[in-house]
């Protein structure tokens, strides 16, 4: 197994791209739970170029009845990003000011429970960011009404060649 680099810019261009459109290669969970961290891990798959394959405790999509819950659900992408020691990328929590772009940023209600995953987009001094459900171009963080956030630093990835 090998590092390299995790490609913000690719992660922030497909962001860009697809924010207010679907891509159709994959499903559309919006009428099922929502559809954020469906597209923040599409947005992470443009900037790593892999997935993991471990069934259960993975980072893929293959299709809407072959995925890893990872791939769609919010608490389930954060501990593999912050877990993972195998193939695909990988993440650890940080301070607001530490964020850049190609991050991810998880949004929370007061009793704990996260529910909203944000793609960041840009640093200007206010973060910006993209995402499904509510769907958003570039919007500013501070827009957002939530009790807590948590911010995920893509620090790398990892790949089998």
């Amino acid at each position: 197994m090998r590092e390299k680099p995790y490609n913000r810019q690719a992660a922030v261009a497909y962001a860009r791209k697809w924010a207010l459109k679907r891509n159709p290669r994959y499903y559309d969970f919006q009428d099922i739970g929502g559809d954020c961290t469906n597209f923040v891990s599409q947005c992470l798959f443009a900037g790593a170029g892999v997935m993991n394959f471990t069934p259960t405790f993975g980072w893929y999509y293959l299709s809407l009845s072959d995925r890893a819950p990872a791939w769609t659900g919010v608490v389930y992408l954060y501990h593999f990003l912050t877990t993972n020691r195998s193939v695909g990328p990988y993440a650890r929590e940080v301070s607001p000011d530490e964020i850049e772009q190609g991050d991810i940023i998880q949004l929370g209600n007061s009793n704990g429970t996260f529910y909203h995953s944000l793609m960041v987009t840009a640093v200007t001094p206010d973060i910006l960011v993209c995402t499904h459900t509510y769907d958003a171009l570039d919007a500013p963080l501070s827009s957002y009404l939530f009790d807590q956030a948590r911010f995920l630093h893509i620090e790398g990835v990892r790949a089998w060649n």
